[in-house]
């Protein structure tokens, strides 16, 4: 009995061998290309995430019936060559997903090429808001819209008080496409962009240079940087030398730099001391930190020659993205998958044959239907995109970086995650460039350029605006309560407003004549405003505008204090004369004694007796007896 027991487990186990064996040869191959910028950092590190995204799912699902076949090629950082890399993906392959490219230039041709063929692409790096899914329906954006960022970078302005901000962004469709939402953001919040800082993808070392020394002579110093990491990386060491990460100046990146803050060299890093980032914030999980460690090792076998590197958003993003397509293979299956080739005329080019595959519409609903929990957190796809999460705000200091806060479209900004929003909203605080703790103000005093010309004159009150000339250098010098009034107010504006005094020659009288010609230079436009004791007249409406009054106009009189108390004790006499006293401790003894003899001629018991019983009593009615 125990030996046929035995015999039945062989077999079932034998049994077991050759099923899964079968299963696995007769396992359908989904084609998937994926073209990636295998020289740059992402490139690199999204092949490493992707393979090890094909060993987890099918360890874990090994029942499956399909199975992705990769064919990983590489973009080397050229549009042309993306394209080209395409089209042999979908001649000569077959491929029925392509994932990447990695540039949001070379999404928009590579999508063109997915519509034609019906076959999705999908990106977990192109971000540009250009890429629209209406004008491109096969494609698919495995990341987030560079313009889910802008609202948190609005807020900012908006807590920090800033009213100018100024963009710099590289020349691509991946610079140029956050600009409009961003521009508009900022006039929400109530701050303008005066300008606009375009650098060229190819600008060398002197071109960046030149534009920071025009950027140096404006008075705005509140910037957002939205470029690429390389770019970025040669663009900040350079706004270090210039002196533009110095104290005043607030620089804020968007996440394509902040999301790569680990990958930086340190020599970069150190230039972006007192810099504020935006990134994807990913929360941290055992399952995350497990990958992250094999990731390292895995990374460092596929590249033996480079230094190691951390696993950022991008890598998570790749691994999601083959899960999400594994699970729709599976969903849809290849079992009648056919690729149609249109009626090739004589001298047709390649893009004219490109064969029309059959699966592909099927698979893209699978892709967008396909929800689940992945390792940066969770991937829904239905709307072409992944939808907006949590952004962390952080502070680069020294070699390193803090968090300062995070945004949610729920409660905006907030220094911890799941707290119900405050009435006013706070970060944590920020090392400023040049190692302040001061916000920047946002405005400096240009080097260049007009100054506000604030016209005085010596009042016939000095108190009021006293007006000297300095003799070595030629300045004009104001002092008095008016001049302290308006450098005050100065001073509270959000913004820095430069001026200088100018003198207005008077008679020294300060007679209605100057003043009147004082103030009809402002309408000359001499001066651009004009301060002093002046009296608001009719007739100067008609050329100028008055501030509301700051002093109360009219006559006064000056007279000396002198202490007249009296200490005497006696001082409670003081309200009635003498004789007023005299009389009316005559009537009040007279009325005691009218009333006294009235009780003791009546036979009143109690009126009689001893004399100060007596005294007493005349007194008492004196004062209580009613007439």
């Amino acid at each position: 009995m125990e030996l046929q027991n035995v015999i039945m487990l062989l077999l079932l186990t034998i049994n077991l061998a050759v099923a899964q064996n079968t299963s696995r040869e007769e396992a359908q191959e989904l084609h998937v290309g994926v073209i990636l910028d295998l020289g740059s950092i992402v490139g690199k590190m999204a092949r490493t995430s992707v393979s090890l995204a094909m060993e987890d799912f099918y360890a874990v699902h090994r029942n499956y019936s399909t199975k992705l076949v990769l064919h990983i090629r590489d973009s080397m950082s050229d549009d042309v060559q993306a394209a080209s890399q395409a089209i042999d993906l979908l001649e000569n392959y077959n491929v029925e997903v392509i994932i990447g490219p990695q540039k949001s230039s070379q999404a928009i041709f590579i999508s063109k090429l997915g519509n034609k063929s019906h076959v999705p692409v999908i990106s977990f790096t192109a971000t540009s808001p250009s890429l629209s899914s209406k004008t491109l329906p096969y494609f698919v954006r495995a990341t987030i819209n560079d313009s889910a960022q802008v609202n948190c970078i609005a807020s900012m302005v908006k807590t920090y008080g800033w009213r100018e901000v100024v963009p710099i962004y590289e020349d691509t469709d991946y610079g140029r496409g956050i600009i409009p939402y961003l521009v508009d953001v900022l006039q929400e919040v109530d701050a303008r962009v005066p300008y606009q800082s375009v650098i060229p993808l190819s600008a060398t070392s002197e071109q960046i240079t030149l534009e920071l020394y025009k950027l140096m002579t404006m008075q705005t110093t509140v910037f957002v940087v939205h470029m690429s990491f390389t770019l970025a990386s040669l663009f900040f060491i350079k706004a270090r030398e210039v002196g533009m990460m110095n104290k005043g100046y607030a620089w804020i990146m968007t996440d394509g730099v902040t999301n790569l803050i680990d990958s930086l060299n340190p020599s970069v890093l150190e230039s972006l001391n007192g810099a504020i980032g935006v990134e994807f914030y990913v929360p941290k999980t055992k399952e995350l930190d497990d990958f992250a460690m094999r990731w390292n090792m895995r990374f460092q076998i596929d590249n033996p020659t480079d230094p190691p590197l951390k696993l950022n958003i991008f890598g998570l993003w790749g691994y999601d993205t083959i899960w999400a397509v594994a699970h729709a293979a599976a969903k849809v299956g290849i079992a009648n998958a056919t690729f149609q080739k249109p009626g090739a005329t004589r001298n047709s080019i390649s893009l004219e044959t490109l064969e029309t595959s059959s699966n592909g519409p099927k698979l893209l609903q699978a892709i967008l239907q396909n929800k689940f929990r992945g390792l940066s957190g969770n991937i829904d796809l239905s709307n072409r995109q992944l939808q907006i999460s949590t952004f962390r705000i952080i502070n680069v200091v020294g070699k390193g970086w803090r968090d300062i806060g995070f945004w949610t479209a729920q409660n905006e900004l907030s220094q911890h995650l799941n707290k119900t929003r405050q009435a006013t909203t706070h970060l944590n605080p920020v090392i400023w460039p040049g190692e302040s703790i001061e916000i920047p103000r946002g405005f400096k005093i240009p080097v260049s350029g007009k100054k506000l010309q604030v016209g005085v004159c010596t009042s016939g009150y000095p108190e009021f605006v006293k007006v000297e000339k300095d003799h070595i250098t030629g300045a004009t010098k104001a002092i008095g309560f008016s001049v302290d009034v308006f450098e005050e107010a100065v001073k509270r504006l959000p913004y820095a407003v430069p001026y200088e005094y100018v003198l207005f020659s008077t008679k020294d009288d300060g007679s209605a004549e100057d003043y009147n010609d004082f103030v009809y230079q402002v309408y000359l436009e001499k001066y651009d405003i004009v301060i002093g004791d002046i009296t608001i007249r009719y007739n100067r409406t008609f050329y100028a505008d008055f501030t509301l009054p700051y002093t109360e106009s009219g006559i006064a009189m000056v007279v000396p204090v002198r202490d007249s108390i009296n200490k005497n004790t006696w001082i409670f006499l003081k309200p009635l004369e003498p004789g007023m006293w005299f009389g009316s401790i005559v009537f009040f003894i007279y009325t005691g004694v009218v009333v006294l003899i009235l009780e003791f001629l009546g036979n009143n018991e109690n009126v009689r007796g001893p004399i100060p019983r007596q005294l007493g009593i005349m007194i008492f009615f004196s004062i209580f007896e009613e007439s």
